[in-house]
């Protein structure tokens, strides 16, 4: 019952994000993409958008989102020097229900798949929670399509977050999410509505899974990396600092060579509402991939 109300909270926080990001796409002028459609993947296929022109940039979203309930903010930014490719993972928004069984190394495939359509050889890559621990496999297994690496809020291995936030995951029922804004988004523009129940039930046994990529699979990452994380999102601090160092960071560089990857604390946020932060996160992002 614990954890079932902590997921609760933490679905709550979900929706306001989403409803906050909805409502200022609304007000706001949102942008149009200049390409999208689908990738074939792996035997099925991937949606996709394009926005923009310039140096390539992957986002890859959160669980349970779409391009827009996740990245509507700040693709209008990016996208004004930069060509965005923002991917919809297996089940979630355009992208087709799968019986497929979802691990990390099948959507970090069909993500490479969409770069192979789109002609990309190279691309930074952005990921957010769900997305980030997909980026990290992304830069595990291909290695050679990465220039640098974005992590937002997430980790590659499950007890990389606190034990709270564990508990909440294996407490996550499909019916917490009936008729939320993620229902309705969902809705708005799956291929087929039907899915919705038995998509929740494949992402909610994923996320009962305990996982871990690897510490050195981690320490061999040769991309630089950036990691944004809210000082209370849910991430425990002890291990992403440990992470940090395994991507050559937690150093004095008054007494060397500063480190190529980075790590930024973003304070008073939590998981959620670190993704409202736009113009911290897009002056992290500006900064580093410069």
């Amino acid at each position: 019952m614990k954890s079932l109300f902590k997921f609760s909270t933490l679905l709550k926080s979900l929706l306001i994000l989403m409803i906050t990001i909805i409502t200022s796409q609304v007000c706001g002028q949102k942008v149009k993409p200049s390409e999208s459609g689908y990738a074939p993947a792996n035997g099925s296929k991937v949606y996709y958008e394009v926005y923009g022109k310039g140096k390539p940039i992957v986002l890859l979203h959160g669980a349970f989102m779409t391009i827009d309930t996740n990245w509507g903010q700040l693709i209008p930014e990016l996208s004004k020097n930069r060509k965005v490719i923002a991917v919809e993972l297996q089940g979630h928004g355009h992208t087709p229900f799968s019986e497929r069984k979802l691990s990390h190394t099948a959507l970090a495939s069909d993500v490479t798949e969409v770069m192979n359509y789109l002609k990309i050889d190279k691309a930074d890559v952005a990921g957010y929670s769900f997305g980030g621990a997909i980026a990290y496999q992304l830069a595990i297994q291909s290695p050679e399509r990465l220039n640098k690496l974005v992590i937002i809020s997430s980790t590659y291995k499950n007890s990389g977050w606190l034990p709270e936030v564990n508990n909440a995951f294996k407490g996550m029922k499909p019916e917490l999410f009936m008729n939320s804004p993620m229902h309705t988004a969902y809705d708005a523009v799956a291929p087929d509505k039907t899915k919705w129940t038995k998509f929740l039930e494949q992402m909610i046994a994923t996320a009962g899974q305990p996982f871990d990529l690897g510490d050195d699979n981690i320490s061999k990452i040769s991309a630089p990396v950036l990691i944004i994380a809210g000082d209370n999102d849910g991430l425990d601090k002890t291990e992403l600092s440990k992470t940090y160092k395994l991507l050559g960071g937690g150093v004095s560089a008054d007494m060397g060579p500063m480190p190529k990857s980075q790590l930024a604390i973003v304070p008073g946020q939590s998981h959620v509402s670190l993704m409202m932060q736009i113009a911290t996160i897009l002056n992290h992002l500006n900064s580093f991939l410069q």
